[in-house]
């Protein structure tokens, strides 16, 4: 088996990856059959950002602060590990964002698109679904659109539920809602196509993320699910990723 090891800028990491690689070898990201990251799941998403169009399978090992798209870091029978594991495909969702000049930006994100404010005063966001204006006006410090894979990230932070990689469902979730006070966010089809208006932008200017990428004074966003475009990640059968989701929606 031909493996490429990505490895974060750490100690731990780097000594890591230095003992596979005298191990293992190292093949080239474009030769390899599978990448092997260790580090966070930052790591891991930066990695897989920056080879999604070699198509290739990555497993991770955790060497980093979080690590829940990682399996634990354990360098015996490697090999093996890969070769018994269970495999799951994830799909990013699109952000298009126009900004007032008319820059058009396009950026991928596996865990979420957030939007945030820029100012002392609160954003004042529309929310526009398929087309129906859902909420006129939103008054909050940010909202966000999140994955099956992301829900346990920012957007579990941020009060959203939890969603299963099964459920084919997106999570729409607001961040410090001021008005309507109350409102919790919705869940949403992940076909469904969702636009974010940016009211009295120039007074209340907004960010948009979607993971490593930001977008400043955004006018408009545009989100919808990319199912052209996926990356398949490897989990150890004691450690698949639809279980701990399931898991964490029962953890204290």
């Amino acid at each position: 088996m031909r493996i490429h090891f990505a490895a974060a800028e750490t100690p731990e990491a780097a000594d890591a990856a230095k003992a596979l690689m005298a191990e293992y070898g190292q093949a080239t990201k474009h030769d390899c059959d599978v990448v092997v990251v260790l580090g966070g799941d930052g790591t891991l998403l930066e990695t897989v950002h920056s080879m999604l169009d070699l198509d290739k399978p990555v497993y991770g090992m955790n060497r980093g602060s979080l690590g829940f798209l990682l399996n634990p870091y354990k360098p015996e029978n490697l090999v093996d590990r890969i070769l018994h594991s269970h495999s799951v495909t994830l799909f990013p969702l699109r952000m298009t964002t126009r900004s007032h000049d008319g820059t058009v930006t396009e950026a991928l994100a596996f865990n979420e698109v957030s939007l945030l404010r820029q100012s002392r005063q609160a954003a004042k966001i529309g929310i526009v679904i398929d087309g129906i204006e859902r909420m006129p006006e939103l008054v909050c410090d940010g909202v966000l659109v999140a994955t099956p894979a992301g829900s346990t990230a920012y957007n579990l932070s941020a009060h959203g539920p939890i969603i299963p990689l099964s459920a084919n469902t997106l999570a729409l979730t607001p961040i410090s809602a001021f008005r309507p006070r109350r409102w919790r966010g919705a869940l949403l089809p992940s076909r469904v196509k969702i636009r974010f208006e940016i009211l009295e932008s120039d007074k209340r200017p907004v960010s948009a993320t979607a993971d490593y990428t930001e977008v400043r004074n955004v006018a408009q966003v545009d989100i919808e699910q990319d199912e052209k475009t996926g990356f398949t990640i490897m989990f150890d059968p004691d450690h698949k990723l639809e279980e701990r989701i399931l898991k964490e929606q029962f953890s204290a």
